[in-house]
């Protein structure tokens, strides 16, 4: 069963599939933005998602680079400051981790990846320990501050990424391929959901943020689920979604709390039963009425 062929059956393609079209809009719309200067002369935004400048007025700066900076012993321009205060209160309030689906490029190639995965019939590869992305990001945070140098950068695929499409339509340069190429091999070949599920510590830096986020999947409608399955076929981080989904009976309430949930939208999408909804982090307990029910009472 492909995941959401009920839910198109029921309601049509486009309503199984529309939180997966808006990201998709997103992502190619952050490219469009950087890349209508170099391809048209329009400069909307100058810069990469490192650091960029917006309209002539608007800096956004990468916080987790921003943090190295600092621990690097660099002094940062008020600009890339308050470029920096801006991102971290907006992933605040929409969830860290949504960054990874909705702005990183390297998800195109790691969707592209889970896709390809299911079209081959490959089999879950390496089991990865989750919380190796958190290892890896604290890593990054003491190299820096030992090194005095931002040491993320200079292997970071985002950035290789979202760099090498930008400069690479004037420079030609490779960096794009090499950068997509090495996560798509390895999520491949070595673990699936490999890099961003596992390694990323961009996504680490992310999802902290996103543990303290206001905007939620929630899980409403749970007592209509039936089972299929569907939602942990699609979600990239399925461990997110069961206690949610399943945890009334332990008092655990309807919202995705963990920071490690990427906003996709995908669960959404998939469920016919119409199960979960975008909301907010609060009204998060079991109603009275289910308690008694799930008590016997």
């Amino acid at each position: 069963m492909i995941p959401g062929a009920s839910k198109a059956a029921q309601t049509g393609w486009l309503s199984a599939h529309k939180w997966l079209l808006a990201r998709r809009a997103a992502q190619l719309g952050f490219l469009a933005v950087f890349l209508s200067g170099p391809l048209f002369g329009l400069w909307i935004t100058k810069g990469t998602l490192a650091s960029s400048l917006t309209l002539g007025v608007l800096p956004l700066t990468d916080p987790l680079i921003a943090l190295q900076s600092l621990l690097a012993g660099h002094m940062l321009e008020t600009a890339a400051l308050v470029g920096a205060v801006i991102v971290l209160a907006f992933y605040l309030l929409v969830g860290g981790r949504a960054f990874c689906s909705w702005a990183c490029p390297v998800n195109l190639v790691s969707d592209f990846a889970v896709w390809l995965r299911r079209r081959l019939g490959l089999k879950e590869s390496l089991g990865l320990d989750r919380r190796l992305r958190l290892w890896l990001l604290a890593g990054v945070l003491v190299g820096s501050a030992a090194s005095g140098a931002i040491v993320w950068e200079f292997v970071n695929p985002v950035t290789m990424l979202h760099r090498g499409i930008v400069t690479g339509v004037i420079l030609g340069g490779s960096a794009a391929l090499v950068a997509a190429a090495a996560v798509l091999l390895f999520d491949l070949g070595i673990a699936a959901n490999g890099w961003c599920g596992h390694l990323c510590p961009v996504g680490a830096f992310y999802g902290l943020l996103g543990r303290v986020a206001v905007l939620r999947v929630r899980a409403d409608n749970r007592a209509a689920c039936d089972n299929c399955m569907e939602c942990f076929a699609v979600c990239p981080e399925r461990q997110v979604i069961a206690p949610a989904l399943r945890g009334a009976d332990k008092g655990i309430g309807p919202v995705i709390v963990s920071g490690d949930c990427t906003n996709c939208g995908r669960c959404i999408d998939v469920c016919s039963k119409q199960v979960f909804r975008f909301g907010t982090r609060f009204d998060n307990g079991v109603p009275a009425d289910t308690k008694r029910v799930l008590q016997g009472e």
